[in-house]
Protein backbone atom coordinates (compact mmCIF):
# COMPACT_ATOMS: atom_id res chain seq x y z
CA UNK A 1 0.00 0.00 0.00
CA UNK A 2 1.43 3.37 -0.99
CA UNK A 3 2.18 5.93 1.72
CA UNK A 4 -0.19 8.46 0.18
CA UNK A 5 -3.06 5.98 0.41
CA UNK A 6 -2.01 5.08 3.93
CA UNK A 7 -2.21 8.68 5.11
CA UNK A 8 -5.45 9.19 3.19
CA UNK A 9 -7.05 6.15 4.81
CA UNK A 10 -5.84 7.28 8.25
CA UNK A 11 -7.28 10.76 7.77
CA UNK A 12 -10.59 9.34 6.53
CA UNK A 13 -10.82 7.10 9.59
CA UNK A 14 -10.14 10.00 11.96
CA UNK A 15 -12.67 12.24 10.20
CA UNK A 16 -15.29 9.52 10.48
CA UNK A 17 -15.04 9.64 14.28
CA UNK A 18 -14.20 13.31 14.86
CA UNK A 19 -15.34 13.58 18.47
CA UNK A 20 -13.63 10.39 19.55
CA UNK A 21 -10.44 11.42 17.77
CA UNK A 22 -10.50 14.84 19.45
CA UNK A 23 -11.06 13.33 22.89
CA UNK A 24 -8.25 10.84 22.37
CA UNK A 25 -5.95 13.70 21.29
CA UNK A 26 -6.86 15.75 24.35
CA UNK A 27 -4.37 13.97 26.58
CA UNK A 28 -1.60 14.54 24.04
CA UNK A 29 -2.58 18.21 23.62
CA UNK A 30 -2.43 18.79 27.37
CA UNK A 31 0.79 16.80 27.71
CA UNK A 32 2.65 18.67 24.95
CA UNK A 33 1.39 22.03 26.21
CA UNK A 34 2.36 21.20 29.80
CA UNK A 35 5.88 20.10 28.85
CA UNK A 36 6.46 23.07 26.53
CA UNK A 37 5.04 25.66 28.93
CA UNK A 38 6.90 24.43 32.03
CA UNK A 39 10.22 24.05 30.21
CA UNK A 40 9.78 27.48 28.60
CA UNK A 41 8.98 29.04 31.99
CA UNK A 42 12.10 27.43 33.44
CA UNK A 43 14.29 28.69 30.59
CA UNK A 44 12.78 32.18 30.85
CA UNK A 45 13.50 32.17 34.59
CA UNK A 46 17.11 31.18 33.87
CA UNK A 47 17.43 34.04 31.39
CA UNK A 48 15.86 36.51 33.84
CA UNK A 49 18.16 35.51 36.70
CA UNK A 50 21.20 35.66 34.40
CA UNK A 51 20.23 39.19 33.34
CA UNK A 52 19.72 40.24 36.96
CA UNK A 53 23.09 38.82 38.02
CA UNK A 54 24.81 40.47 35.06
CA UNK A 55 23.10 43.75 35.99
CA UNK A 56 24.78 43.65 39.40
CA UNK A 57 27.95 44.91 37.76
CA UNK A 58 30.68 44.21 35.26
CA UNK A 59 32.79 41.19 36.28
CA UNK A 60 31.92 41.79 39.92
CA UNK A 61 33.68 40.09 42.83
CA UNK A 62 32.12 40.15 46.31
CA UNK A 63 33.98 39.70 49.59
CA UNK A 64 32.04 39.16 52.81
CA UNK A 65 33.21 38.51 56.38
CA UNK A 66 33.19 34.98 57.77
CA UNK A 67 33.99 33.47 61.14
CA UNK A 68 37.47 32.04 61.48
CA UNK A 69 37.67 28.62 63.11
CA UNK A 70 40.30 26.85 65.18
CA UNK A 71 40.15 23.05 65.35
CA UNK A 72 36.52 23.14 64.26
CA UNK A 73 35.44 25.69 66.90
CA UNK A 74 34.60 29.34 66.17
CA UNK A 75 37.51 31.59 67.06
CA UNK A 76 35.45 34.76 66.90
CA UNK A 77 34.39 36.94 63.98
CA UNK A 78 36.99 38.75 61.95
CA UNK A 79 35.79 41.76 60.01
CA UNK A 80 36.64 43.55 56.82
CA UNK A 81 37.99 47.08 57.20
CA UNK A 82 38.95 50.06 55.08
CA UNK A 83 42.56 48.87 55.37
CA UNK A 84 41.56 45.74 53.44
CA UNK A 85 40.02 47.93 50.75
CA UNK A 86 43.18 50.01 50.48
CA UNK A 87 45.32 46.85 50.27
CA UNK A 88 43.21 45.58 47.37
CA UNK A 89 43.38 48.95 45.61
CA UNK A 90 47.14 49.21 45.89
CA UNK A 91 48.15 45.57 45.32
CA UNK A 92 45.53 43.91 43.09
CA UNK A 93 46.62 44.17 39.46
CA UNK A 94 43.61 42.18 38.22
CA UNK A 95 41.06 44.70 39.55
CA UNK A 96 39.96 47.99 37.99
CA UNK A 97 37.74 49.24 40.84
CA UNK A 98 37.21 48.43 44.52
CA UNK A 99 34.60 49.78 46.92
CA UNK A 100 33.61 49.05 50.52
CA UNK A 101 29.95 48.68 51.36
CA UNK A 102 28.53 49.69 54.75
CA UNK A 103 24.83 48.96 55.25
CA UNK A 104 22.84 51.20 57.60
CA UNK A 105 19.03 50.86 57.45
CA UNK A 106 17.46 54.19 58.27
CA UNK A 107 14.51 56.46 57.77
CA UNK A 108 15.21 59.39 55.46
CA UNK A 109 13.19 62.58 55.29
CA UNK A 110 12.77 65.55 53.00
CA UNK A 111 10.40 68.21 54.27
CA UNK A 112 7.25 66.49 55.46
CA UNK A 113 7.91 63.31 53.48
CA UNK A 114 9.58 60.29 55.09
CA UNK A 115 10.74 56.95 53.70
CA UNK A 116 12.32 53.86 55.32
CA UNK A 117 15.15 52.63 53.15
CA UNK A 118 18.72 51.30 53.14
CA UNK A 119 21.66 53.66 53.35
CA UNK A 120 24.87 52.32 51.79
CA UNK A 121 28.25 53.80 52.61
CA UNK A 122 30.42 53.40 49.50
CA UNK A 123 33.44 54.89 47.78
CA UNK A 124 33.54 56.94 44.58
CA UNK A 125 34.26 53.79 42.52
CA UNK A 126 31.01 52.05 43.51
CA UNK A 127 29.11 53.08 40.33
CA UNK A 128 31.98 51.64 38.25
CA UNK A 129 31.82 48.31 40.06
CA UNK A 130 28.04 48.11 39.73
CA UNK A 131 27.89 49.56 36.17
CA UNK A 132 25.43 52.07 37.60
CA UNK A 133 24.83 55.32 35.75
CA UNK A 134 23.13 58.49 36.96
CA UNK A 135 20.10 60.10 35.36
CA UNK A 136 20.66 63.44 37.09
CA UNK A 137 23.53 65.15 38.82
CA UNK A 138 26.83 63.42 39.48
CA UNK A 139 28.37 61.00 41.95
CA UNK A 140 30.57 62.17 44.80
CA UNK A 141 34.32 62.11 44.17
CA UNK A 142 37.11 60.34 46.05
CA UNK A 143 38.24 63.70 47.41
CA UNK A 144 34.77 64.25 48.87
CA UNK A 145 34.85 60.74 50.36
CA UNK A 146 38.21 61.48 52.03
CA UNK A 147 36.81 64.80 53.23
CA UNK A 148 33.94 62.98 54.98
CA UNK A 149 31.42 65.25 53.29
CA UNK A 150 27.74 64.52 53.83
CA UNK A 151 26.54 63.90 50.31
CA UNK A 152 23.99 61.46 48.91
CA UNK A 153 23.00 59.80 45.63
CA UNK A 154 19.41 58.56 45.61
CA UNK A 155 17.98 55.44 44.03
CA UNK A 156 15.01 56.09 41.76
CA UNK A 157 12.47 54.75 44.27
CA UNK A 158 13.74 57.00 47.07
CA UNK A 159 13.89 60.02 44.74
CA UNK A 160 10.29 59.42 43.60
CA UNK A 161 9.07 59.03 47.19
CA UNK A 162 10.83 62.06 48.65
CA UNK A 163 10.70 64.36 45.63
CA UNK A 164 7.68 63.28 43.55
CA UNK A 165 7.19 66.54 41.70
CA UNK A 166 10.61 68.17 41.61
CA UNK A 167 14.28 67.61 40.93
CA UNK A 168 16.08 66.01 43.87
CA UNK A 169 19.58 67.26 42.95
CA UNK A 170 20.69 70.05 45.29
CA UNK A 171 18.00 69.32 47.89
CA UNK A 172 18.70 68.36 51.50
CA UNK A 173 17.62 65.10 53.11
CA UNK A 174 17.83 64.00 56.72
CA UNK A 175 19.30 60.63 57.71
CA UNK A 176 19.06 59.96 61.44
CA UNK A 177 18.82 63.70 62.11
CA UNK A 178 21.91 64.36 59.98
CA UNK A 179 21.63 66.54 56.90
CA UNK A 180 22.94 65.22 53.55
CA UNK A 181 22.97 67.12 50.27
CA UNK A 182 21.66 65.21 47.23
CA UNK A 183 24.21 65.30 44.40
CA UNK A 184 22.73 62.74 42.01
CA UNK A 185 19.90 60.34 41.14
CA UNK A 186 20.75 56.82 40.00
CA UNK A 187 19.23 55.12 36.98
CA UNK A 188 16.57 52.46 37.56
CA UNK A 189 17.93 48.96 38.24
CA UNK A 190 14.82 46.99 39.23
CA UNK A 191 14.75 43.86 41.38
CA UNK A 192 17.87 41.98 42.34
CA UNK A 193 18.60 38.33 41.50
CA UNK A 194 18.46 37.36 45.18
CA UNK A 195 14.92 37.59 46.47
CA UNK A 196 13.91 40.22 43.93
CA UNK A 197 14.49 43.09 46.41
CA UNK A 198 14.24 46.58 44.96
CA UNK A 199 17.75 47.80 44.10
CA UNK A 200 16.41 51.32 43.55
CA UNK A 201 15.29 51.65 47.17
CA UNK A 202 18.69 52.86 48.38
CA UNK A 203 20.64 55.95 49.37
CA UNK A 204 24.38 56.00 48.66
CA UNK A 205 26.62 58.16 50.88
CA UNK A 206 30.42 58.39 51.31
CA UNK A 207 31.68 55.42 53.32
CA UNK A 208 33.64 57.71 55.64
CA UNK A 209 30.51 59.67 56.57
CA UNK A 210 28.62 56.40 57.10
CA UNK A 211 31.33 55.01 59.40
CA UNK A 212 31.58 58.27 61.35
CA UNK A 213 27.88 58.87 61.93
CA UNK A 214 25.70 55.97 60.79
CA UNK A 215 27.72 52.78 61.45
CA UNK A 216 30.37 53.61 64.07
CA UNK A 217 31.70 50.02 64.33
CA UNK A 218 34.48 50.96 61.86
CA UNK A 219 33.96 47.75 59.86
CA UNK A 220 32.42 47.19 56.45
CA UNK A 221 29.70 44.69 55.56
CA UNK A 222 31.12 43.84 52.16
CA UNK A 223 33.82 44.70 49.67
CA UNK A 224 32.85 44.74 46.01
CA UNK A 225 35.33 44.87 43.16
CA UNK A 226 35.37 44.71 39.38
CA UNK A 227 37.81 42.46 37.54
CA UNK A 228 39.69 43.94 34.61
CA UNK A 229 38.89 41.04 32.31
CA UNK A 230 35.97 38.59 32.29
CA UNK A 231 38.29 35.84 31.06
CA UNK A 232 40.50 36.26 34.13
CA UNK A 233 37.85 36.17 36.83
CA UNK A 234 39.42 33.14 38.49
CA UNK A 235 42.86 34.79 38.58
CA UNK A 236 41.33 37.98 39.99
CA UNK A 237 39.45 36.02 42.65
CA UNK A 238 42.62 34.14 43.63
CA UNK A 239 44.54 37.42 43.86
CA UNK A 240 41.88 38.92 46.15
CA UNK A 241 42.13 35.89 48.44
CA UNK A 242 45.94 36.08 48.53
CA UNK A 243 45.98 39.80 49.41
CA UNK A 244 43.37 39.46 52.16
CA UNK A 245 45.12 36.42 53.64
CA UNK A 246 48.33 38.41 53.81
CA UNK A 247 46.54 41.42 55.28
CA UNK A 248 44.83 39.27 57.94
CA UNK A 249 47.89 37.17 58.69
CA UNK A 250 46.23 33.94 57.60
CA UNK A 251 48.43 31.03 56.51
CA UNK A 252 47.38 27.51 55.50
CA UNK A 253 45.89 25.39 56.92
CA UNK A 254 44.05 28.16 58.80
CA UNK A 255 40.55 28.87 57.53
CA UNK A 256 39.86 32.15 55.78
CA UNK A 257 37.89 34.67 57.84
CA UNK A 258 36.27 35.97 54.66
CA UNK A 259 34.38 34.57 51.69
CA UNK A 260 34.98 35.53 48.07
CA UNK A 261 32.41 35.00 45.34
CA UNK A 262 32.55 36.16 41.77
CA UNK A 263 29.80 36.82 39.28
CA UNK A 264 30.63 33.76 37.18
CA UNK A 265 30.30 31.43 40.19
CA UNK A 266 26.95 32.91 41.18
CA UNK A 267 25.69 32.70 37.61
CA UNK A 268 26.85 29.08 37.25
CA UNK A 269 25.20 28.09 40.53
CA UNK A 270 21.91 29.79 39.63
CA UNK A 271 21.98 28.28 36.13
CA UNK A 272 22.62 24.80 37.53
CA UNK A 273 19.86 25.07 40.14
CA UNK A 274 17.26 26.45 37.71
CA UNK A 275 18.32 23.95 35.03
CA UNK A 276 17.70 21.07 37.43
CA UNK A 277 14.32 22.56 38.40
CA UNK A 278 13.36 22.97 34.73
CA UNK A 279 14.28 19.35 33.99
CA UNK A 280 12.29 18.19 37.02
CA UNK A 281 9.20 20.15 35.97
CA UNK A 282 9.55 18.89 32.39
CA UNK A 283 9.75 15.30 33.62
CA UNK A 284 6.60 15.74 35.74
CA UNK A 285 4.75 17.25 32.77
CA UNK A 286 6.03 14.39 30.61
CA UNK A 287 3.96 12.00 32.72
CA UNK A 288 0.79 13.64 31.41
CA UNK A 289 2.06 13.06 27.87
CA UNK A 290 2.53 9.36 28.62
CA UNK A 291 -0.99 9.22 30.06
CA UNK A 292 -2.22 10.80 26.83
CA UNK A 293 -0.43 8.06 24.88
CA UNK A 294 -2.19 5.42 26.95
CA UNK A 295 -5.49 7.06 26.04
CA UNK A 296 -4.56 6.87 22.35
CA UNK A 297 -3.73 3.18 22.71
CA UNK A 298 -7.09 2.55 24.37
CA UNK A 299 -8.94 4.28 21.54
CA UNK A 300 -6.97 2.37 18.91
CA UNK A 301 -7.85 -0.95 20.59
CA UNK A 302 -11.52 0.04 20.46
CA UNK A 303 -11.07 0.97 16.79
CA UNK A 304 -9.54 -2.46 16.00
CA UNK A 305 -12.49 -4.18 17.65
CA UNK A 306 -15.03 -2.06 15.76
CA UNK A 307 -13.30 -2.59 12.40
CA UNK A 308 -12.60 -6.31 12.69
CA UNK A 309 -14.83 -7.14 9.70
CA UNK A 310 -13.21 -4.37 7.62
CA UNK A 311 -9.77 -5.80 8.46
CA UNK A 312 -10.94 -9.28 7.43
CA UNK A 313 -12.13 -7.98 4.06
CA UNK A 314 -8.81 -6.22 3.45
CA UNK A 315 -6.87 -9.38 4.28
CA UNK A 316 -9.20 -11.52 2.16
CA UNK A 317 -8.69 -9.40 -0.97
CA UNK A 318 -4.91 -9.56 -0.75
CA UNK A 319 -3.72 -7.02 1.83
CA UNK A 320 -0.74 -8.18 3.85
CA UNK A 321 -0.53 -8.09 7.61
CA UNK A 322 2.20 -5.43 7.37
CA UNK A 323 -0.22 -3.20 5.40
CA UNK A 324 -2.83 -3.44 8.15
CA UNK A 325 -0.17 -2.83 10.82
CA UNK A 326 1.08 0.27 9.02
CA UNK A 327 -2.45 1.61 8.57
CA UNK A 328 -3.25 1.50 12.28
CA UNK A 329 0.23 2.68 13.24
CA UNK A 330 -0.12 5.69 10.94
CA UNK A 331 -3.50 6.50 12.52
CA UNK A 332 -1.95 6.41 16.00
CA UNK A 333 1.01 8.60 14.99
CA UNK A 334 -1.31 11.01 13.20
CA UNK A 335 -3.45 11.37 16.32
CA UNK A 336 -0.40 12.19 18.43
CA UNK A 337 1.26 14.53 15.93
CA UNK A 338 -1.93 16.53 15.36
CA UNK A 339 -2.43 16.65 19.13
CA UNK A 340 1.19 17.80 19.48
CA UNK A 341 0.67 20.61 16.98
CA UNK A 342 -2.45 21.76 18.81
CA UNK A 343 -0.52 21.62 22.08
CA UNK A 344 2.21 23.77 20.51
CA UNK A 345 -0.41 26.31 19.47
CA UNK A 346 -1.70 26.34 23.04
CA UNK A 347 1.85 26.96 24.29
CA UNK A 348 2.38 29.99 22.05
CA UNK A 349 -1.05 31.31 23.06
CA UNK A 350 -0.13 31.00 26.74
CA UNK A 351 3.18 32.82 26.16
CA UNK A 352 1.43 35.67 24.33
CA UNK A 353 -1.11 36.10 27.16
CA UNK A 354 1.60 35.91 29.85
CA UNK A 355 3.74 38.52 28.09
CA UNK A 356 0.81 40.92 27.92
CA UNK A 357 -0.53 40.27 31.42
CA UNK A 358 2.80 40.35 33.31
CA UNK A 359 6.01 42.38 33.26
CA UNK A 360 8.09 39.27 32.65
CA UNK A 361 8.95 37.85 29.24
CA UNK A 362 8.05 34.22 28.56
CA UNK A 363 9.88 33.04 25.46
CA UNK A 364 9.00 29.72 23.82
CA UNK A 365 11.87 28.10 21.96
CA UNK A 366 11.12 26.14 18.82
CA UNK A 367 13.55 23.50 20.00
CA UNK A 368 11.35 22.83 23.03
CA UNK A 369 8.17 22.67 20.94
CA UNK A 370 9.71 20.44 18.27
CA UNK A 371 11.11 18.15 20.96
CA UNK A 372 7.68 17.85 22.57
CA UNK A 373 6.03 17.12 19.20
CA UNK A 374 8.72 14.57 18.36
CA UNK A 375 8.18 12.94 21.72
CA UNK A 376 4.44 12.80 21.07
CA UNK A 377 5.11 11.09 17.71
CA UNK A 378 7.29 8.56 19.53
CA UNK A 379 4.46 8.06 22.00
CA UNK A 380 2.13 7.40 19.05
CA UNK A 381 4.47 4.74 17.67
CA UNK A 382 5.04 3.12 21.06
CA UNK A 383 1.42 2.98 22.17
CA UNK A 384 0.04 2.39 18.68
CA UNK A 385 2.23 -0.63 17.99
CA UNK A 386 0.26 -3.06 20.18
CA UNK A 387 -3.19 -2.29 18.64
CA UNK A 388 -1.64 -2.30 15.16
CA UNK A 389 -0.04 -5.71 15.71
CA UNK A 390 -3.29 -7.04 17.08
CA UNK A 391 -5.09 -5.90 13.92
CA UNK A 392 -2.40 -7.37 11.64
CA UNK A 393 -2.51 -10.77 13.36
CA UNK A 394 -6.27 -11.25 12.94
CA UNK A 395 -7.31 -14.39 11.10
CA UNK A 396 -9.13 -13.32 7.89
CA UNK A 397 -11.80 -16.04 8.17
CA UNK A 398 -12.54 -15.29 11.82
CA UNK A 399 -12.54 -11.57 11.06
CA UNK A 400 -15.09 -12.03 8.23
CA UNK A 401 -17.35 -14.00 10.59
CA UNK A 402 -17.16 -11.23 13.25
CA UNK A 403 -20.43 -9.40 13.86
Amino acid sequence: MKWRKLWGAALASLRKNRMRSLLSMLGVIIGVAAVSILVSLGQSAQSLVADRITALGANMIMVTPAKARSRGAPRGPRTLTLQDVEALRSQATELVAVSPLVVAPAQVAAGDRRWATRVFGVSASYPTVRSWKLTAGEFFSEREVQGRERLAALGKTVADELFPNRDAVGAEIEVRDLSFRVVGVLEEKGGSAAGGENQDDVVLVPVTAALDRLAPRRTVNMVVASAANADRMEQATAQVRAILRSNHGITPPAKDDFEVRNQAEILAFADQALGALTAFLGAIAGVSLVVGGIGVMNIMLVSVTERTREIGIRLAVGARGSDVLLQFLVESVLLCVVGGLMGAGLTFGFAAIANRATEYTVSVGWDVVLLAIGFSAAIGIFFGLFPARKAAQLDPIEALRYE
